[in-house]
């Protein structure tokens, strides 16, 4: 037992290693894109099309994912390749439909989307979420078979290749457009930036593909069961409207801005202001990531021998803890990290309070979507969503032609604020979990506190200012090590803290 605990860490590991890895690469284009891209339309436009890319993927895989896990796993399943064969029919048939309706249609289509001048920007997405909704599925099938390793190598290769296009695109060819014109002529128009970040999608998506093709082949060996596919279906469809619902809620503020705007040359910058600088923000959203797959299984092994209700609130006090140190950091050092971004978009950097806020309470929220999992009434889930993502287009589409961008960001924070409340209320009397309320208030305030001492004074030196938000951060991080944290058993470098006997 101890052995096969050992083994599912270590390609939690794996796998987590390889999604935390794979978020940071592509944070890390964004000071790039801001910098090379001509204007903060283009950007805007980025973030739109990736927005709609983000709820196509949950779409064109409409739950089969977790629907493939759930049947190839069943004790009456006598052919799980049965299982598999018919899954990867499914979605080829799906995503190949796709493509077509989309290129039949290009036209009207990218002109509803406000693209009329570069429907190939559309058809590019289109092709890229088809390619890798199909691709879904065998990279389930090395979860199924356990080989993590092959699973990270392809998802890096994937994710350091579209870096290695974009750079060459964005980059590399700019520079030889002007100093050896004669390499890159051929092939490259130096007014086609946002074209060439599609491009370079397409390209790694294809590779993807390829590397993949070996694992599709024990599909290809086996026959397609419409009867099981059927059943299939039948389980999954409940988990994409859940999906829908929950991806809307997070993209709907870059979705529907542009449609909000009669200039969609101003529309697009505006959500392009936004979306560099929700960037920033999106820190804690990785950090917090990171923890969970570090932290968790600390506290849950911590706690094996005791009621797991306590673990579910252990996990959900630290969790709070890590995300208050990590956005009173980010705002203390918001002088520093405003560079990520092109001075062109600093006026948008007042949405990172409150963005930051708006992914600490999905997090929250996150964390407590363990009870309807747990006692199986998922559908709370979807009313949650659904709730959500009802608030947060309505904020937008009141807001959002008087206040701009700044509407999405009160959006992301209302809606997230209530999904969570909801979600507490409604699960203390469906699995009703002790959390330590006491304490989340405690360092809530003290965050608040913190947050409002290191702003508030007005230093006009960034070097004293800086110094000043510095002590106050290690003042905070003392009162937590201080009350809550005890490093001497914190996984990998606690034995550093240990106290020897």
């Amino acid at each position: 037992m101890a052995g096969g605990m050992k083994r599912l860490a270590g390609e939690t590991a794996i796998y987590g290693v390889s999604s935390i890895v794979g978020k940071f690469l592509n944070w890390m284009l964004v000071p790039m894109y801001t910098r090379v891209l001509a204007t903060e339309s283009d950007f805007g436009i980025v973030t739109n099309l990736y927005a709609w890319t983000a709820l196509l993927m949950i779409i064109l895989t409409y739950g089969m994912e977790t629907g493939f896990f759930r049947f190839i796993n069943k004790k009456e399943i006598t052919l799980p390749m049965r299982v598999y064969s018919s899954t990867l029919f499914s979605l080829s048939f799906t995503s190949t439909l796709f493509m077509l309706l989309i290129y039949a249609t290009l036209t009207p289509i990218s002109s509803w989307l406000g693209y009329a001048e570069h429907p190939e920007y559309v058809g590019m997405m289109a092709g890229i979420v088809a390619v890798d909704a199909f691709c879904s599925i065998p990279f389930a099938f090395l979860r199924y078979q356990r080989k993590a390793v092959r699973f990270m190598v392809i998802k890096l290769v994937n994710i350091i290749l579209n870096i290695v296009l974009v750079v060459f695109f964005l980059i590399v060819c700019p520079w030889l457009s002007v100093h050896s014109p004669v390499l890159v002529d051929w092939f490259y128009r130096p007014d086609y930036q946002i074209g060439y970040v599609f491009i370079a999608n397409v390209g790694t998506s294809a590779v993807t593909f390829l590397l993949l093709l070996p694992d599709m082949v024990p599909a290809f060996r086996e026959k397609v069961s419409l009867s099981l596919l059927r059943q299939m279906l039948t389980y999954s469809f409940p988990i994409l409207i859940l999906g829908i619902a929950g991806v809307f809620n997070q993209t709907a503020d870059k979705i529907l801005f542009p449609f909000l705007f009669e200039d969609k040359e101003y529309a697009n910058a505006q959500l392009g202001i936004y979306g560099a600088c929700f960037k920033i923000a999106m820190v804690l959203m990785m950090f917090t990531q990171a923890f969970r797959y570090a932290y968790e299984p600390f506290i849950f092994a911590k706690n094996k021998d005791n009621d797991s209700k306590k673990s579910y609130s252990e996990g959900m006090k630290y969790f709070i803890i890590f995300s208050l140190i990590i956005m009173v950091g980010v705002v203390f050092y918001l002088d520093i990290l405003k560079y990520f971004v092109a001075e062109k978009y600093y006026p948008g950097l007042r949405v990172v309070p409150i963005v930051l806020l708006g992914e600490f309470f999905f997090g929250v929220y996150f964390n407590l979507s363990f009870w309807y999992k747990l006692i199986d009434q998922t559908r709370w889930g979807a009313y949650f969503s659904a709730i959500g993502c009802a608030v947060t287009i309505i904020i937008i589409i009141i807001m959002a032609p008087t206040y701009g961008y700044m509407a999405c960001a009160w959006a992301s924070f209302v809606s997230n604020l209530i999904m969570m409340l909801l979600s507490y209320f409604i699960g203390q009397k469906k699995f009703p979990i002790q959390y330590d309320i006491k304490s989340a208030t405690f360092y809530s305030v003290l965050a608040a506190v913190f947050y409002l001492a290191g702003m508030l004074p007005a230093i006009e030196s960034e070097i004293l200012r800086l110094g000043y938000r510095t002590l106050l951060l290690c003042l905070f991080v003392g009162i937590v090590v201080k009350r809550d944290l005890p490093l001497g058993e914190l996984p990998y470098v606690g034995r550093y803290f240990a106290k020897k006997k």
